[in-house]
């Protein structure tokens, strides 16, 4: 007896064993994909990623005065590694200093030539003046010696008197005329001498300029921090081998690490959305466990076309509330910009959610042991859940996919909004059977 109780058990589990793996596919097709209804609050949220970088910076600057000279870029020869920290006036880089050598170069020929100048304008003054002043002499002592001449006629006849006269006038007039010639001359040589001498005086300032620049290349820091690289219209870091242009001749950056933000870019779609300080969670993907506070700093006003991309984006700040040791520049993080919340409303998964026509929006209901193609009104949505503002109620079940059983159920329709409906269109939907090509509210 107690045998045949044993056997006819096992019979009976094989038969509903069966009946389960065979005779409900439906049943077990639905069993376990369902969700329920939740209430409470809701969060929209933008997601992107970003880059770290300092709020504010000091910028290493190149010799920007080599546009004076007809130079527009330069090549960095050495840079220190990126991340090094370096104190004020320590060696950061070395710049190429091939094209400025030459222009130096030929400015030292000058200067020899000016001084080469200066010296045989010096020499041919004082031989001048010299030659000068001795025919000066010369002439006073002729004058003299007329004089004698003539005090000593006095006893001769009066035309040789009157001769030894006229040859005094002449003598003292040769010695008046070249006393004039010598102060223009020298007025001459003096003024010679200023020329060359403010040539040289040029010369030599450019030169003492140029070694001043010459010693530019070797870049210092102008203050303590640590090297980060400039990033160049490309995107791509400024480092050994790379130009820099002189107009904006920023080689590195010391970055203040104690404010950082994060520089991310919004899609156009989603950018209206965006406003300065909202909510931003900010995470590391060097630190995925750290969670930071952020705010929406600035937003641009002008879209940009970004590398790689066919769309264009706008520039997002998002300001780290609180200093960390860890952040570092150029760290990639992960942003969720809170754009609008809801403090107690019923929200469903968006896979749940089926729609006819782009008209009616509609769930599949579990309702004890039936399930009803329920009609229900959405509200905003983020990128997993959907608000329902009507048709549903807290911890009602859902399915998540399509039951075969009811795919061509009519939808139960919201009976507060038949008189809005347009009567012919409503006929034409609720006909209409259901087909595998639902669709879902965009996401946010």
């Amino acid at each position: 007896m107690k045998r045949n109780l044993i056997i006819g058990a096992g019979v009976l589990v094989s038969l509903v064993a069966l009946y389960f793996l065979f005779g409900n596919n439906t049943a077990i097709e639905t069993s376990d994909i369902y969700a329920s209804v939740k209430k409470g609050p809701f969060k929209i949220e933008i997601e992107t990623t970003g880059e770290l970088e300092a709020k504010n910076s000091v910028k290493i600057l190149g010799p920007s005065i080599l546009m004076n000279f007809d130079i527009y870029q330069v090549t960095i020869q050495s840079i220190v590694t990126e991340g090094t920290v370096v104190k004020k006036g320590e060696w950061v880089a070395t710049l190429d200093r091939s094209e400025f050598q030459k222009k130096f170069i030929a400015k030292q020929i000058e200067e020899e030539k000016a001084k080469s100048k200066f010296n045989q304008v010096q020499l041919d003054t004082t031989l001048q003046l010299r030659q000068s002043r001795d025919e000066l002499i010369n002439l006073k002592y002729a004058v003299e010696e007329k004089a004698i001449i003539l005090e000593q006629s006095k006893f001769e006849p009066p035309a040789s008197i009157k001769q030894a006269d006229i040859n005094v006038e002449k003598a003292k007039r040769a010695y008046d005329q070249a006393v004039d010639n010598y102060k223009i001359k020298k007025n001459q040589n003096i003024e010679k001498m200023r020329e060359v001498s403010a040539e040289l005086r040029k010369v030599q300032g450019e030169m003492d300029g140029m070694n001043t620049v010459l010693q530019s290349f070797d870049v210092k820091a102008p203050e303590d921090g640590m090297v980060i690289y400039e990033k160049g219209w490309d995107g791509k870091s400024i480092k050994g081998g790379s130009q820099i242009r002189l107009w904006e001749p920023t080689v590195a950056t010391l970055p203040d690490l104690t404010k950082m933000q994060s520089k991310t870019f919004v899609n156009e779609v989603d950018i209206r959305k965006i406003k300065a300080g909202q909510v931003v969670e900010v995470g590391l993907d060097a630190y995925p466990d750290k969670k930071l506070l952020g705010v929406v700093s600035s937003v641009a006003n002008v879209g940009e076309q970004r590398p790689n991309s066919d769309s264009k984006v706008f520039e997002v700040q998002v300001e780290i509330k609180k200093t960390d040791p860890t952040l570092r520049p150029s760290m990639t993080t992960s942003n969720r910009i809170l754009t609008h919340q809801e403090d107690a409303v019923l929200f469903i998964p968006l896979e749940s959610l089926h729609s006819q026509f782009d008209s009616i929006t509609y769930v599949f209901l579990k309702d004890g042991i039936d399930i009803i193609k329920q009609e229900v009104i959405v509200g905003e949505s983020n990128a997993n859940d959907v608000i329902i503002t009507k048709g549903l109620k807290d911890n009602d079940r859902l399915y998540l996919s399509i039951p075969a059983s009811v795919a061509g159920q009519q939808v139960k329709l919201l009976p507060e909004l038949n008189g809005k409906r347009n009567k012919n269109e409503l006929k034409k939907e609720t006909s209409t059977p259901l087909t595998n090509d639902t669709k879902k509210p965009t996401k946010s």
